[in-house]
């Protein structure tokens, strides 16, 4: 599937890409490379050898190794795979979906690793080293918005972050780390009815000894409710979109060793992302549509 998978990014990337300019080699051409390695769980010094691509599908201009690294760091390099995975997601159409989902994911590296941009946090089964992916999911395979940090940048500063630019309005759910009144002020701001579980009681019947959101204080009465107990239930399907992420080959395994500093760590995520919305075109048959 790899070869479907990639002719479908790189042929969303050619055509959203502007090839003129003074490089020798284009935009496209080094996405190109990057998803190649990146489909096949390899460094970009594995797709740089043309010895690796089967001949009808080998790109004319091959970029070299330190091409791609130098080429992969530049703000362009990261604003046509931004195109990219915008188009997808309107080709997909999980913009509008009702409920949404915020939550993180660890992306943890060795303890000894000297990657100056990690953090360390709460990770999966306790404090761990290294990033974490921050995300909106909806229905669709792809996160409707996301960010990424060191591992010791906390839940509540991303979803001040991500909320904002959410699209459409409806249920905002999460789990009781993001339970902060600023959190339901910014995303009623939003169009959204933020539910979260609450956090431990603390005095005054667990409302503390503040002033209180509105959108708070209406989470908490809707989690009484069949309704409410429903849409909390459903917030646990975010580990199922997590889970389907890592397990198909090309998907989001854990981080590589050759996968460090932030710039590399956010290209190797948003690729990933870009490999997750090609395959559920393809496994739908609505690639054709997107290749038109």
């Amino acid at each position: 599937m790899e070869r479907e998978l990639w002719r479908i990014l790189y042929l969303l990337t050619q055509e959203l890409d502007n090839p003129f300019g003074a490089w020798l080699y284009s935009t496209t051409d080094v996405l190109a490379a990057y998803f190649w390695a990146v489909l096949h769980d390899r460094p970009t010094s594995w797709a740089a050898d043309p010895r690796q691509w089967p001949d009808d599908l080998r790109p004319a201009l091959l970029p070299c190794q330190s091409t791609l690294s130098r080429r992969l760091r530049r703000p362009k390099t990261v604003e046509l795979m931004t195109a990219v995975e915008e188009h997808l997601l309107a080709l997909i159409v999980v913009g509008s979906c009702l409920v949404q989902i915020i939550d993180g994911k660890a992306l943890a590296v060795s303890g000894v690793s000297k990657d100056p941009d990690t953090g360390y946090g709460r990770g999966a089964g306790g404090n761990q080293k290294g990033y974490k992916f921050h995300a909106v999911w909806g229905a669709g395979p792809m996160p409707i918005a996301w960010g990424l940090a060191p591992m010791n940048v906390s839940e509540k500063t991303m979803a001040r972050h991500l909320i904002p630019t959410l699209p459409g309005g409806g249920y905002l759910l999460a789990d009781s780390q993001y339970d902060a009144n600023p959190l339901y002020d910014l995303a009623a701001e939003a169009g959204f009815q933020f539910v979260a579980k609450k956090i431990k009681d603390r005095g005054r019947g667990g409302l503390g000894h503040r002033r209180q959101s509105a959108g708070r204080l209406r989470s908490i009465g809707l989690l009484t409710t069949a309704f409410g107990r429903a849409l909390s239930n459903y917030r646990n399907t975010i580990e199922c979109r997590f889970g389907a992420w890592v397990s198909f080959g090309g998907g989001l395994a854990p981080l590589p060793a050759w996968v460090r500093r932030f710039s590399r760590v956010r290209n190797w995520v948003q690729a990933k992302i870009l490999v997750s919305g090609a395959r559920w075109l393809f496994l739908h048959g609505s690639h054709k549509l997107a290749l038109a």
